[in-house]
């Protein structure tokens, strides 16, 4: 019976012994796991697209506020360093906005804009301001008497772009367009528009 406590004791001692210097032994290096690559949207490159908003305007001098819906097509170009994105762009623009104080009606046939844009950029969504000249036709009536006059003034606004594939990305974007004055002879003063313009848009990318 001594002899079966003895051994057992010994068996225990090595045991634990040998538990003990495992634990002392260098441990190998850790298993390295690569991070994920992160996914990028590039927004450098030229784009084209078409746009939809609607436009209320106010023209000077008088108590008319033409109002209604637009639509026309966009060309730009960005260049993106890191999180910024700088670019410019031109669009065109049918308009529908016209209203009446009798007996005199303006209206607002057509408008464009050459805007520079700088936005930053969160992966496939981008905020952006935007500003540069604004032109268009501003038409005036009087009776049977018509007279139209093209205006150049600037343009402001703000805007968010996302990008929902590598070559497609929709837009919302609000600008405010003032296009100056000139002098109307159905009026005998002068009068220019200035418009608030929502749109929607979506761009392809090349």
């Amino acid at each position: 019976m001594k002899r079966s406590i003895m051994a057992f004791a010994a068996a225990t001692v090595a045991v634990v012994s040998g538990a003990a210097l495992a634990a002392d032994l260098p441990r190998g290096p850790s298993p390295y796991y690569a991070p994920a690559p992160v996914s990028t949207y590039n927004w450098g490159g030229a784009y084209a697209g078409l746009n939809l908003g609607y436009q209320w305007g106010k023209v000077s001098n008088s108590s008319i506020n033409p109002s209604g819906i637009f639509g026309g097509g966009q060309l730009g170009y960005n260049w993106q360093n890191g999180q910024f994105v700088f670019g410019g762009e031109t669009d065109i623009q049918l308009s529908s906005a016209d209203d009446t104080f009798a007996p005199y009606k303006f209206s607002n046939p057509w408008f464009g804009t050459l805007r520079a844009r700088i936005g930053y950029a969160m992966n496939n969504i981008l905020f952006f301001g935007t500003g540069g000249l604004a032109y268009g036709d501003v038409k005036g009536e009087f009776n049977a008497l018509t007279e139209t006059k093209t205006e150049v003034g600037w343009t402001l606004g703000a805007g968010m772009e996302v990008g929902f594939t590598p070559n497609w990305s929709a837009k919302v974007e609000y600008l405010y367009m003032d296009l100056g004055e000139r002098a109307f002879s159905v009026t005998g003063a002068n009068n220019g528009l200035s418009s608030s313009l929502l749109r929607f848009g979506v761009n392809y990318h090349f």
